[in-house]
This record gives structure tokens, sequence and C-alpha cells, in this order.
């Protein structure tokens, strides 16, 4: 018969490391295991350093005890604490289930209950619970900290290459990160801007301008050259990418006017540098000054932008525009377009509109039944330019009050200090709790995050709404909106509006760029 031997479990995670626990250190943790088990008993140590709790694949000498256990050879398994196993419910269970079946039993020292009793069970799943809680939090919290850290740094924050560059480490301010530097693909970029902006040229002229010259078409990711099908839909992605331009002020109050949220000061905008483009989210949108240089001048830039809005939002047509909102409005169910056709009556005397879904046509199709919407054309338009007027005057009030709001907003800050420093005192109690209280710290957790997800909504809604947009040159053609084109009312909708969903069943749903 094999002789059994009692397994002690040990492990560090990188965040234990970065935290600076010395209980939980490889040492400190073998050490107690084994004083608990004795000297002479007959035991082995497997040990997982710098392994995270969230998936125990990751983990050699676990899947290895694991093993071992199978193979009758492991009696009971001693543990520091029961998250040392995995820091999964789900997994967990599985886990000591699985150890159930092979006759093996698991001790943790630091969780003094008895497993085999039913309350001593519930209690130590409540603590799996609130561990597995504690490592989604550090993960939301790490993913914040990253998504910070790409939205305020200079840096090139890895991804796809960017045509024309390649990454290198440098050392700027004291900091170390990648910066891109341009690569003789560069010119390709340069000729493409300079060739566009001209009066007449397209996106073809372009495209056919770089295969005339034979310039470059690769670029680098890494050390490894990079085919890239100079076609115009890479041309367009180019044309449009901030990163090329040499950003001055006019840059900076482009973007502005565009409801980019501007990292930096305009003095920041020094004509030399490029910048970085960054999205947290579809409303929030960021701009930085990066540490590379520009290679293209503003005014080049600013034409090609200006060109490119024009051909985008005043589509070629035979005739008039069947709606200013053409280019904006998408069917609510599948996304896709709404297009504008048209009905007689039986005398062909009167005639009318309404939106047909382009979805239907599609292969992944539409969940509607029918092409036609029964929400009219008209009343879509109406209402959506009372929403525009309303939008922007509500931007005025903000504006004109920002001394209030920036006060609410010191205030909506020290209440999220409040609720961490209180989320945090909560957690000290756990360790001594039981079920009962257990059960009610969780709840209270539960209720602060909450209130933390609510407050940190309204402050971002209110550093959204003091930002210094100049609404002047949307104001004045809203007030003398009869009077303008159907070409300008689409170009003015289409500088506030992203996309208007429509629904017969719930109307209209405006998303505004800013």
């Amino acid at each position: 018969m094999t002789s059994k031997f009692t397994a002690i479990y040990v492990r560090r995670s990188v965040s234990d490391k970065e935290k600076g626990n010395n209980s939980l250190s490889i040492a400190a943790q073998r050490e107690e295991c084994i004083r608990y088990v004795g000297e002479e008993a007959n035991f082995k140590v497997y040990c997982d350093d710098g392994k995270s709790g969230k998936d125990v694949r990751h983990r050699p000498e676990f899947m290895q005890m694991m093993s071992d256990a199978k193979d009758g050879y492991i009696d009971r398994i001693i543990v520091k604490k029961y998250d040392r196993f995995s820091r999964n419910m789900r997994e967990y269970l599985n886990i000591t289930d699985e150890l159930d079946r092979y006759g093996v039993g698991v001790v943790s020292l630091s969780e003094p209950f008895n497993t085999e009793t039913k309350e001593g069970r519930m209690m130590r799943n409540n603590l799996l619970n609130f561990a597995e809680f504690e490592r989604e939090t550090i993960a939301a919290r790490v993913k914040d900290a990253y998504s910070t850290k790409a939205v305020e740094t200079g840096f090139y924050q890895g991804g796809k290459m960017f045509f024309g560059f390649q990454s290198s480490r440098q050392t700027i301010n004291g900091k170390t990160g990648s910066v891109l530097v341009p690569l003789e693909a560069a010119q390709t970029v340069i000729a493409a801007y300079e060739v566009y902006k001209e009066p007449g040229t397209s996106l073809l002229d372009v495209v056919n301008y770089i295969k005339a010259h034979n310039l470059p078409s690769s670029s680098t990711s890494g050390n490894k050259p990079i085919n890239r099908s100079m076609d115009r839909s890479e041309i367009s992605r180019i044309l449009e990418n901030p990163l090329y331009v040499r950003a001055d002020k006019n840059v900076y109050e482009y973007f502005l006017s565009r409801g980019f949220t501007m990292i930096d000061d305009i003095d920041a905008y020094d004509g030399v540098h490029g910048l970085l483009w960054h999205k947290k989210n579809s409303e929030d949108r960021f701009i930085k000054v990066g540490y590379h240089a520009g290679l293209v001048d503003s005014e080049t830039w600013l034409a090609v932008q200006d060109k490119k809005s024009h051909n985008h939002k005043i589509p070629k047509s035979r005739g008039e525009l069947k709606s200013w909102l053409v280019g904006l409005t998408k069917c609510g169910h599948c996304g896709k377009a709404l297009l504008i056709a048209y009905s007689y009556n039986a005398d062909k005397t009167k005639l009318w509109r309404y939106y047909n879904c382009t979805g239907l046509k599609t292969i992944k199709g539409c969940s509607r039944e029918t092409e036609r919407l029964k929400v009219c054309p008209d009343d879509v338009e109406r209402a959506v330019y009372k929403a525009m007027k309303e939008h922007i005057s509500e931007f005025e009030v903000a504006k004109n009050s920002s001394a209030n709001k920036s006060s609410e907003a010191e205030r909506i800050k020290a209440e999220l200090l409040r609720i961490e420093a209180d989320t945090k005192k909560l957690i000290d109690r756990l360790i001594d709790a039981d079920d009962v209280l257990f059960g009610y710290i969780q709840e209270k957790i539960s209720e602060l995050h909450a209130k933390k997800n609510e407050y940190e909504k309204q402050l971002l809604l209110i550093e959204r709404r003091v930002k210094k947009i100049d609404t002047k040159p949307l104001l004045e053609p809203l007030n003398r909106w009869d009077e303008l084109s159907m070409e300008e009312k689409n170009a003015l909708a289409k500088v506030m509006i992203d996309r208007i969903d429509v629904t017969d069943e719930e109307g209209i749903k405006i998303h505004f760029i800013f």
C-alpha cells in the first residue's frame, strides 16, 4: 500500500509582492505550515511563486499536487489561507469536490472553522466569495490604472503599429517608455497629405501617386516588416490620424471644438510633436501630446480634415438631399442606415416620406419583419432640431456656472475618498467576523460600491459639462435655421451628432458628439 504524506501548498502572487505583504511570503507560509504539521512529519511542499490565484492551469506545482492526490499519495493538504488555492469561487468548489473524491482534506491555518460542518463550509464559502470579489475589484483597478496611464503619458502604449513609425525605448523626464520614431515609409504619409489637400484630388489619386512614384508601402512591427495594402481605406485612416500632425494651437482649438477632452494645456501644442488619441468608451475621447515628432504641418493637416469632412458630410447625388439627417439616422434594432423613401396617395396628389431599414437587405439582416418604419421622418427632424438647440443651451448654462460645478466636483471627490476609507475599515473587520456579521459587512461593502459608481458617474458628467466648448459658431446657424440649405443643415448636424437611433417602439435616441 502506498505511504501517504501531508501536502503543504504555498503561493504568492505578483500583487502580494507589490503590496509588500510579508505574512504571505513564500518563506512565511512554508514556516507556518511546517510548524503546524511538525518537523518530523512526512510532508512535501508544493510552491508556486509569482502565480495568480485566478487560474490553476498556469500553476505547475498546484497541478502536480492535484495529480499526486489523484494517484493516492496525499492524505491532506495544509494552506495558509483558502484563497491560496483559488480566488475564483467556482474553481475553488470544483477543486474541493475533486479532492473529496480522492479522500483528501484541506486545512487552512488562518480560517479557524471546521469545514466538516455545514456552518464551517458556509463560512469558508463566504470568505472565498469575498476573495473573488476582491480579485475582480483589483483587476478592474489595474485596468483603470492602465487606461489612465495610457491617457496621461506621451509614450506609445503598444498595440498595432502606426504606418511610417517604429517604437524605440527612451527615457524622458526621468521616465522610460516607447517613443515613435519615423521610418523611410514616413515619406509616403507626407506625400499622401500633400496630394490629397489639392483641390479636386481624391483618395484614388493618392493611391495612384504612391504607386507611380514607387513610394514605400511597408512599415514595421518590432523588427518585422509589415506590408500594407495602400488602398483607399488605408489612406483614409492615415489622413484622419492626429498622430501625424505637428500640433499647434490651431489643432488644439480643432479638437476642443469637437468635444475631445484635452489632457494638456494649449501651451503644450508647440507645432513640433504629434498627438495620441485615446477612447475609454463611446463618449469619452482624449487627446494627448505625444513625445514623438509629427510629420505634417498643421495647416496641411487641418485642410485635409476639412476636405474629408466636407466630402463625408455632403454626399454626391444627382438631386437634393432627401433629409438633412442623411447619414445620421440608424435603425435602433440592427444599427444599419435608414433611407428615405416616398409614397403617394391614390390620385398622386400628395407625397409622404418614410424610413426604410437597409439592414434587411444585408446578410446578417435585422430583427424587424418589414423594411418600412412607422415613425415619420418629419417628426424625427423636428425632434432633433429641438434637441440640438437644447443641447447647446445646456452647454451655455454649464459654462456660466463653472464655479459652482467645480465646487460640486470637489465635494464628490471628498465623498469618494470617504467611501474608500469606509470600505477598507469593513474589509479589515472581515477577519474576525462570524457568519452573521460577515453577511452584514458584505452587504455594506456592496452598498458603498454602488454609491462609488454613482458618484463617479456624477463626477464624469460635471467634468464633461464644464469643458470650454465654443458654441457660438453652432448657435448662430441654429437661430436662422429656416434660411439654411439642406446641405448646410446636414453639415451642422454632423458636427454635433454622432448618430440617431430610430425605432417605432421607443422613438429616437440622439448620440451627441460632445
